[in-house]
């Protein structure tokens, strides 16, 4: 494995719509590293949404490259999962027929990828559930079930636009800590994008700051917390926490 799993070199996304072209994205440069969490923050259609369908290959951009381990992008791989805001499980389908919706797609389930999956489904707090359908489970319980499916094809780099939004902030906070520790431990790459700084920091070991459309890298920073055991909730206890807050607020020029 490369260090730099996604190389973004100097790119460019031009939209053409009925009133004319609009430039989302302008001359973006970024790496991201072999196991990295990063966090892309911005003000709201910067365009953080199109940086993760570049990089998905759902779209080309207009100029530059995008390499994935150290190839370049030319289309959906399954070397790249994407995590949307919605779970998108479809409701006549059980948990285990859901996680298993992308192998089925890519023609890869087999008995051994099935069994991968029942190790996810177990292994995450899911296995009694396994034949229920979407509707039975609770929102934070959907999300964990949309993760595996993500990760049921085994990707090397995890794309998460805003995963926790639709959920109540008890149970966001309860399922982001859920979701980076199922991370962490299958030693995945994560690029998260969303709008709630605090979540940045917490998950984060670096934060992008975009600035408006046209998106450029406005900063990077580097998030070191002093806490015993990391991990998302007790991040928001470490001293440095506020600092980064507050400094990645200014920087987004957000006005109350």
């Amino acid at each position: 494995m490369v260090d730099k799993v996604v190389e973004i070199k100097n790119v460019s996304m031009n939209y053409h719509t009925l009133s004319g072209e609009t430039q989302a994205i302008r001359n973006l440069s970024l790496d991201i590293n072999n196991g990295e969490t990063v966090s892309i923050v911005g003000p709201s259609g910067c365009g953080k949404s199109t940086l993760l369908s570049l990089i998905s290959g759902i779209l080309k951009p207009t100029s530059g490259s995008i390499l994935v381990n150290g190839e370049p992008v030319a289309g959906p791989s399954s070397n790249v999962g994407y995590m949307l805001q919605k779970d998108h499980l479809f409701g006549w389908r059980t948990i285990i027929k859901n996680a298993t919706l992308g192998l089925e797609i890519q023609k890869k389930l087999t008995k051994e990828s099935q069994a991968y999956v029942e190790h996810l489904l177990d292994e995450y707090g899911l296995a009694d559930f396994k034949h229920h359908y979407p509707k039975q489970l609770s929102g934070g319980m959907r999300q964990r079930a949309a993760l595996i499916r993500t990760l049921a094809t085994n990707p090397d780099i995890l794309l998460l636009d805003e995963p926790f939004s639709a959920l109540d902030y008890q149970t966001r906070l309860a399922i982001s800590e859920e979701i980076w520790l199922i991370i962490k431990k299958e030693r995945k790459t994560a690029i998260l994008v969303t709008h709630d700084i605090s979540e940045a920091v917490a998950c984060s070991e670096r934060i992008i700051v975009l600035t408006n459309r046209p998106a450029e890298v406005k900063n990077i920073h580097e998030i070191f917390l002093t806490c015993d055991k990391r991990t998302p909730i007790s991040c928001r206890e470490a001293p440095e926490f506020r600092h980064y807050f507050n400094k990645i607020w200014k920087e987004l020029d957000v006005h109350v």
